[in-house]
């Protein structure tokens, strides 16, 4: 056993190593298969004894399992906002501030402002034990399970070295942003569009969602990256400065961003920040400007801090970054929901270091107030979102022939006239047969939250609806082998998986079908609170205005929305046609019943790997039955659920002397219902 120790260690620090030179250095010594072939050594070792296992192993980055819920931490230290200017001449009264205070000149380190999610990193005895969000500053979300899938962070660092005046503390928190590159991006995009699912608007909004997923499996796929450059609670001995703290990072294997410079007045400060803004199209990751921090650590605490702010930084913030180019042609898309949207076709410009070619008008009352005509010249301009927008026409240059543009009275796909309503900006076209609907419709009822029918993608949707082999979601459930198999790049053991996963999402919880359905302003928090109300989708069909009004979250919006969808003769139809299928209409699905159980109102926590249920058939059951189901363990948890390696939750209920219950016992508890 010692020599298989031996050699587990000695692949875990060459592992390490080489995540190092790809991830932090970005400059790999191996090829991807010898480095697959490193970690499938030892994870074949590490099966063969399990008991040398440990929690900073590179096999153990992913999580064996999906997380219920995060549960919340208080910073030691607050994790406070900047001040943000973006004049020079706010630079200038920046400095003059410090100035004033500390009775002397001082020093700057000007760092890139990365368009990401603040997060803080805790290191105890050189360990990685926890990953915190920013939060309200004061706490913030413990999302450790998916920053260990980013594999530029260590998961320990070392302590036996001596690094400047002192050892590594072995106690040490250090702060920085996660961001997701723009390749990454773009590639988690493209994958949802391939599942049908809505694309993330920035990679910021794609980083936070990645960052908040409950299956860190996932997390791991998204190509997340992450910049260390803060530093929290130590106890210990740290470096003088911001900037020797940057390089003491770098020693301990932190990824940092190398695109900083040490200032020595605040007039070399603004030369860098303006020097660097011309290269912001070279970045492969988003910034928004630079921030400049007092670079003496002794020097920031007679500074202090406001409520909000420190008063030894500020963030430099850039303009949105726009550009001239022609209006070549005005698309209109037709969504989900009917809504007509234009698009312009650009002729391609650089713009944040990306070829644009599409921009956003918004709604017909734009393109009039724009004045947009095709032809025209315009101004684009690109602040983190996926689409630009189109901000001016410079009507001084444009050509006299130019016509206004007219909307169309129809829908550009079915034809048929669309419709504006009283008080509504947007124009919709309402035939519950035009194919942009339905595919829009099959796309929302097929992603992850709704149906969940791996491999509908939005090919085989095309297929499906432009080849008339289906009219609407109904028509998925009246699919065979046969006929899928005649699709396109359609083989038979994909027709197979496709028609088991059509089939299997026939038992989805009522509150996933509703939501599913697509209603407007019906999302799934709605959709939860309605089903959990209503228990059946027949009853929530009667349901009339007025009550649905007087529920708490709802609201007449919703209300509206609810019974105008239900009284479509369209959407009775699909509901027959739904439940002749075997679609579930019930909270209670197949085999259990409306019988007062133990479970009825008790709150319950899971934790630890269960063998007869997954995570979520186990909460299923207990909402189906009565009961609610909750991420942490607090006094008014009921039971805690325990299956195999329970992790925190199982320690705090014993000390709170909750009941627990072995995966066996809670399984006779609901066998009898079932």
């Amino acid at each position: 056993m010692k020599n298989i120790q031996r050699e587990i260690e000695k692949l875990r620090e060459l592992i390490r190593y080489h995540d190092k030179k790809y991830y932090v250095e970005a400059h790999a010594e191996i090829s991807d298969s010898q480095y697959d072939q490193l970690m499938k050594t030892l994870e074949k070792l590490e099966c063969s004894e399990p008991s040398l296992i440990t929690p900073d192993s590179p096999t153990q980055r992913v999580s064996g399992e999906v997380l219920e819920g995060f549960e919340t931490a208080e910073h030691h230290i607050p994790m406070l906002s900047m001040d943000n200017t973006y004049s020079y001449d706010e630079l200038h009264d920046f400095n003059k501030r410090v100035k004033k205070i500390l009775g002397k000149e001082t020093r700057y380190c000007v760092e890139e402002k990365i368009d990401g999610v603040s997060i803080s990193l805790v290191y105890e005895e050189g360990l990685l034990v926890r990953a915190v969000t920013r939060g309200d500053g004061k706490f913030g979300d413990i999302v450790t399970d998916n920053v260990k899938t980013i594999k530029s962070v260590p998961l320990t660092i070392p302590l036996s070295k001596k690094y400047f005046s002192g050892m590594v503390p072995h106690v040490l928190e250090v702060r920085g942003e996660v961001y997701m590159p723009h390749q990454s991006f773009m590639n988690v995009n493209k994958d949802k569009e391939v599942k049908g699912e809505e694309p993330f608007a920035n990679p910021r909004n794609a980083c936070a969602g990645s960052l908040k997923l409950l299956d860190p499996s996932i997390a791991t796929q998204r190509g997340l990256c992450i910049f260390i450059h803060g530093l929290g609670y130590y106890e210990g001995t740290m470096p003088s400065t911001q900037s020797d703290y940057i390089n003491f990072l770098n020693t301990l294997g932190f990824p940092t961003n190398r695109n900083y410079k040490l200032c020595n007045a605040i007039e070399e400060v603004i030369s860098f920040c303006d020097k660097h803004y011309a290269a912001i199209g070279r970045l492969k990751y988003d910034i928004d400007g630079m921030v400049v921090k007092v670079n003496a650590f002794s020097d920031q605490n007679i500074l202090g801090a406001t409520t909000k702010s420190p008063r030894w930084q500020i963030a430099f913030k850039y303009p949105a970054e726009q550009n001239k180019t022609v209006l070549e042609d005005i698309q209109i898309q037709v969504g989900r929901t009917g809504v007509l949207t234009p698009v312009a076709i650009l002729k391609p410009v650089q713009l944040s270091g990306t070829t644009v070619s599409r921009a956003s008008l918004h709604n017909y009352d734009e393109i009039k107030r724009l004045d947009a005509r095709i032809g025209d010249i315009v101004i684009v301009e690109k602040s983190g979102e996926i689409i630009p927008k189109v901000i001016k026409v410079l009507v001084d240059k444009r050509r006299k022939k130019l016509q206004p543009f007219k909307f169309p009275k129809v829908c550009p796909i079915c034809y048929e006239k669309v419709v504006q309503t009283s008080g509504e900006v947007a124009i919709r076209c309402i035939n519950p047969q035009c194919k942009a609907l339905i595919k829009s419709k099959i796309r929302h009822w097929a992603q992850r939250s709704a149906m969940d029918i791996q491999g509908l993608g939005i090919q085989v949707i095309n297929q499906l609806i432009d080849n008339d082999v289906i009219y609407d979601v109904g028509g998925l459930y009246d699919l065979t082998v046969d006929r899928l198999e005649k699709l396109e790049r359609m083989g038979r053991k994909s027709a197979e998986n496709l028609c088991k996963a059509i089939d299997g999402s026939k038992q989805r919880p009522l509150a996933r079908l509703i939501f599913a359905l697509g209603i407007p302003n019906v999302g799934e928090h709605a959709a939860d609170i309605l089903a959990d109300r209503y228990q059946t989708l027949d009853t929530l069909m009667d349901v009339p205005y007025d009550e649905l009004c007087t529920l708490h979250e709802i609201g007449p919006v919703v209300a509206r929305s609810l019974c105008d969808f239900f009284n479509l003769k369209s959407v009775k139809t699909l509901l027959i046609k739904l439940k002749s299928y075997g679609i579930n209409f019930s909270l209670k699905t197949k085999g259990l019943h409306s019988k007062k159980t133990p479970l009825a109102g008790k709150t319950f926590v899971i934790t630890g790997t269960l063998e007869k249920f997954s995570r979520l058939d186990a909460q299923n059951c207990i909402k189906q039955l009565g009961g609610k189901v909750t991420a942490s363990v607090s006094k008014s948890t009921d039971y805690v659920v325990v299956g195999n390696e329970p992790g925190s939750k199982y320690t705090k209920a014993v000390s709170l002397n909750v009941t627990i219950l072995k995966e066996q016992d809670f399984y006779q508890l609901i066998e009898k219902y079932r």
